[in-house]
C-alpha cells in the first residue's frame, strides 16, 4: 500500500498538557515521518504513512492521552503527498481565529512532588517545581497559543540546564512553560506588614514557624493570596475573624493530605477522589464529631468543614514543615475580588502580620473552586482555579458570536461561538468599583485571547444589575460597528434552566424549578420561587410563590426578621402590635427582634407598600423560617440561615405542612401559622423541608417531562438531598453552579433553537 500524507487536527485541552511530546514519542513508536504544532485552534500533525498504520496512531492517541489532556475534535485529511526525512516538533502557527482551550492551573503532580522531597534532585525544597502534567497555566496566561512568550514566565530566563530539559522531546518538561529552578526561576520574598522586606527565603522554615506563633500569614499562591494561621490555634483563628470582619462565615481548612483530612471529616469514596483530584477544589465535608481536634472557631454552629489538599509545591512545603492543618482563606476585601498583587493586597494590611510574596505575576486572578456531592451528585458552588475557564461544548452551532454578561451575584461571565461557550471562573458579587473593574477585566481577558468580537450581547433583565448597565454602555460605545452589536436581555430564571439544558444537552420541552434569592421577573417583581415549562424558544410560568413584602427592599436580604414580619402581617395585620392577643405570638423570636416603634413603622411601610417590593423568593422564605423559629434574625454572609436549618433537620422526622395553590400561585400562609403553633424546633425545620418537596411534587403532577433544577436555594445539601431521593431522574448542573455562576451560560444557550 503506497504512502500518502495526512493532517490531522485536533481540538479540546491539547495544548499546555504535554501533548506534543506525547506525539512525538508515539511517533517514535510507529517510525512515523511528519509534524506536529500548535495552532489557534488546538494541535495539528502532518504525516506520510499507509492507511493502516493511520488508523492505528489514531487510535493510540485517543486510547494514551496524557493526563490533563482531553480531545472534543479530531478530523484526518488527506492533502497533497509531502516527503519527510524524520518528525519533528515545529513552531507554533498563530494565524486564525482562535477556538483552542485555556488549560486550567492543576495540582502539583506525584512525580515533582517526588522530586520536590528528594535531597539529590536539584529541585530539592523549590517551591515552583513543575513540568508538563501540573502546574500553573490560565493564570499566568496573557495570549493563546499557550507558549512561554505569552505568560508571565517571559520574564524569567531559563539556564542552561532548563533549557535543555525544555528543548528535550522526550523529557517530563520538554515544553512545559512554567520551567523553572534556583537558578533562574521564580523566588520567594518574607514582608512585614509594612512592607519591609525581611529576607528572600530558599525555603519556607521562617514561614512555618510564624505560623506556628500564631501569626497571620498572606500567602501568595496559583490565582490570588490566602491569608493563612494555624488551624489548630483558636487564638489565632478568633484574630483573623475579628481583623477580618468575619464572625461567623466558615474557614477553608488546608491539610496536608488525604490521612489528615481523615482526621476532621467523613469521606466517602467520591469525596476523597474530589480531594485528591488534579483540580483540588475546596469539597465540603461532614465534620467528625464536634470538629475533632479543629477548634469551633472553623465554623460557628455548624457540622460541615471546607477541607482541600494543598496544590503548589509551596503549600506543600509549608503543610510538610508545620505537620498541621492551616486556615486558608481568599485574601480579599468583602465583596471584592481576590488580591493578586502586593498593591491590591495593602487593603488588608491591618489584617495579616507577614507576607509570603513571590515574584511571578498573576495575570488572571482565580479564586479556589468549592464542591459538595449529594446524592451521589457532585454539584460545584465556585467554579475557579482547576475548573476554569470552563469550556462547554453545545449540541448544536451558534449562529451568533455571544458575549454574555451573567447576572450580578456569584458573577460569571461567557462568550459563545461555534458549537463551544467558554465561561470565565468566579468573579463574585458586583458590588464594588473593584469587583466592576475585575468584571470586565474578564471580558477584556477572554476577548483578548480569543480574538473575539461579538455579534450579540446577552445580560440579565434586572435595569440596576451593573451587568446591565455595562451592556447599555457597551452597545452606546460601539454604534458604528460592523455587525452592530444587538443587545438582548434573558430573564434571570428562565437563564437559570438553558444553562442546564445547555450543559445537559437537552433537547425539547422540560419542567424547570428554579428556587434562589432574587431574580427580576417579566411582572418586574422579585422572582425566586418559580416553575417554569421550558425549551429553548421560551418558557411559561406555570406556577410560583404567592408573593409577599420585603420591607426595607435590599435590607431585607441580610435581615431575615424583616422577610418574617412581613409574612406575620401578611397573616395578622395590624393585630402584629398587640401582640399579647394573639397568645401563639407572644415571645415570639422575630417580635423579639424589633422595638415597638420599629414595629410600627415597619407596619405602615407593608401597609403603603412603601421601599416593599414583591418577592416569591424560596430564598427568602429560608430566612423567614429561621427567624420565626428563632435561629437568626441577622445574618452576617449569604445563605447564612439556610446553613443553620440545615443542622436542624431530622431525618426521622417526615411529616410536612399543608399549603394551598390557587390558579398556579402557592399559599405559604398557612405553612407560617403551622410552625407559630409547633413547640420543637427541629420538628418544625424538618417539615418545612419535607413541605417544599411537597410544593414541587404538588406542581409537577400533571406534567410528563424531564424535571430540570437550578437557582442558588439547590445549594442547600438537605434540601437537594431530599428532592433527588424523590426525584432519582432529576437533572441538575455539574458542570455550573447552580447559582448565579451558571446564568451566563444559560443567556448564551437563548440563541440556541429546539430543532
Amino acid at each position: 500500500m503506497e504512502p500518502s500524507t495526512y493532517k490531522i487536527c485536533m481540538e479540546g485541552t491539547v495544548q499546555g498538557v504535554g501533548f506534543r511530546p506525547f506525539i512525538y514519542t508515539l511517533a517514535g513508536r510507529y517510525a512515523l515521518k511528519g509534524t506536529v504544532l500548535n495552532g489557534t485552534h488546538g494541535v495539528e500533525i502532518v504525516i506520510t504513512t499507509t492507511e493502516t498504520l493511520l488508523e492505528t496512531f489514531v487510535l493510540a492517541i485517543k486510547e494514551e492521552l496524557p493526563p490533563l489532556a482531553s480531545i472534543d475534535k479530531l478530523t484526518t485529511t488527506q492533502i497533497d503527498t509531502i516527503s519527510f526525512d524524520d518528525f519533528q516538533i515545529i513552531s507554533t502557527e498563530d494565524e486564525g481565529e482562535v477556538t483552542v482551550r485555556i488549560p486550567p492551573d492543576v495540582s502539583v503532580c506525584s512525580q515533582c512532588e517526588e522530586e520536590l522531597f528528594d535531597p539529590t534532585n536539584r529541585r530539592y525544597k523549590y517551591p515552583f517545581i513543575t513540568c508538563t502534567q501540573c502546574g500553573v497555566r490560565y493564570s499566568i496566561i496573557y495570549d493563546l497559543p499557550y507558549d512561554r512568550v505569552h505568560t508571565s514566565m517571559k520574564f524569567f530566563k531559563m539556564c542552561e540546564v532548563c533549557k535543555e530539559e525544555y528543548s528535550n522531546p522526550l523529557d517530563r518538561r520538554y515544553h512545559a512553560q512554567p520551567i523553572g529552578c534556583y537558578e533562574c526561576g521564580p523566588t520567594l520574598e518574607l514582608r512585614d506588614n509594612q512592607g519591609n522586606v525581611l529576607e528572600k527565603p530558599r525555603g519556607v522554615e521562617k514561614v512555618a514557624e510564624l505560623l506556628k506563633e500564631g501569626n497571620i500569614v498572606a500567602v501568595k499562591g496559583v490565582g490570588g493570596y490566602h491569608l493563612m494561621c494555624d488551624a489548630t490555634n483558636a487564638e489565632a483563628i478568633e484574630t483573623l475573624r475579628q481583623r477580618k470582619r468575619r464572625p461567623s462565615k466558615p474557614f477553608a481548612v488546608m491539610v496536608r493530605d488525604i490521612q489528615m483530612a481523615g482526621k476532621f471529616a467523613e469521606l466517602s469514596q467520591h469525596e476523597e477522589r474530589l480531594l485528591t483530584s488534579k483540580e483540588r477544589p475546596i469539597v465540603l465535608l461532614q465534620s467528625k464529631g464536634n470538629h475533632e481536634g479543629l477548634p469551633l472557631q472553623i465554623a460557628p454552629n455548624i457540622s460541615r468543614l471546607g477541607l482541600f489538599l494543598p496544590y503548589t509545591p509551596l503549600h506543600l512545603l509549608l503543610l510538610d514543615e508545620l505537620q498541621r492543618p492551616l486556615v486558608a482563606t481568599s485574601a480579599n476585601v468583602t465583596d471584592e475580588p481576590i488580591c493578586t498583587n502586593l498593591e491590591s493586597l495593602e487593603k488588608l494590611q491591618g489584617v495579616y502580620d507577614y507576607v509570603l510574596a513571590h515574584n511571578r505575576v498573576i495575570v488572571n486572578g482565580c479564586d479556589d473552586s468549592v464542591v459538595m456531592v449529594v446524592g451521589g451528585q457532585e454539584v460545584i458552588l465556585r467554579r475557579a482555579r482547576g475548573y476554569a475557564p470552563a469550556s462547554i461544548s453545545l449540541a448544536k452551532p451558534l449562529s451568533e458570536h455571544v458575549l454574555a454578561l451573567g447576572a450580578n451575584q456569584k458573577s460569571t461571565v461567557a462568550i459563545g461561538f461555534d458549537n463551544q461557550v467558554i465561561l470565565s471562573p468566579h468573579i463574585g458579587d458586583l458590588d464594588s468599583i473593584e469587583s466592576i473593574e475585575y468584571f470586565r477585566k474578564n471580558i477584556e481577558s477572554l476577548e483578548r485571547i480569543y480574538s473575539f468580537n461579538p455579534t450579540l450581547i446577552a445580560h440579565d433583565k434586572h435595569p440596576n444589575y451593573e451587568s446591565t448597565k455595562y451592556a447599555i454602555l457597551r452597545q452606546d460605545q460601539e454604534p458604528n460597528t460592523t455587525p452592530a452589536t444587538e443587545r438582548v436581555e434573558v430573564q434571570h430564571h428562565y437563564a437559570h434552566i438553558l444553562g442546564v439544558m445547555a450543559e445537559k444537552k437537552l433537547r425539547g420541552k422540560v419542567f424547570g424549578v428554579v428556587f434562589d434569592g432574587t431574580g427580576y421577573g417579566d411582572d418586574g417583581n422579585l422572582w425566586g420561587g418559580e416553575f417554569m415549562v421550558c425549551d429553548y424558544t421560551g418558557f411559561e410560568r406555570v406556577a410560583h410563590l404567592k408573593y409577599f413584602k420585603l420591607l426595607g427592599g435590599a435590607k431585607a436580604i441580610k435581615e431575615p426578621r424583616r422577610v418574617a414580619l412581613s409574612l406575620l402581617f401578611d397573616l395578622y395585620g395590624e393585630e402584629v402590635l398587640d401582640f399579647d392577643k394573639l397568645s401563639h405570638l407572644s415571645g415570639n423570636a422575630t417580635i423579639q427582634a424589633f422595638n415597638n416603634v420599629e414595629l410600627k413603622t415597619h407596619y405602615l411601610a407593608w401597609q403603603k407598600g412603601l421601599n416593599a417590593p414583591l418577592s416569591s423568593s424560596v430564598g427568602r422564605l429560608f430566612d423567614a423560617v429561621a427567624s420565626l423559629l428563632g435561629v437568626i434574625q441577622v445574618m452576617s454572609f449569604e445563605g447564612e440561615s439556610g446553613m443553620l436549618l440545615e443542622e436542624l433537620y431530622d431525618g426521622s422526622v417526615q411529616e410536612h405542612y399543608d399549603f394551598s395553590m390557587e390558579e398556579g400561585k402557592i399559599n405559604i400562609l398557612p405553612i407560617v401559622e403551622a410552625m407559630l403553633s409547633e413547640t420543637d424546633t427541629t420538628v418544625s425545620t424538618s417539615k418545612f423541608f419535607h413541605t417544599l418537596v411537597e410544593m414541587i411534587v404538588k406542581v409537577y403532577e400533571p406534567y410528563d417531562l424531564p424535571m430540570v433544577l437550578s437557582g442558588g436555594v439547590f445549594q442547600n445539601r438537605v434540601l437537594l438531598g431530599l428532592v433527588l431521593k424523590r426525584f432519582p431522574e432529576a437533572v441538575i448542573s455539574n458542570a455550573i453552579p447552580p447559582n448565579d455562576g451558571g446564568v451566563a451560560l444559560g443567556q448564551v444557550a437563548y440563541f440556541l433553537d429546539s430543532s
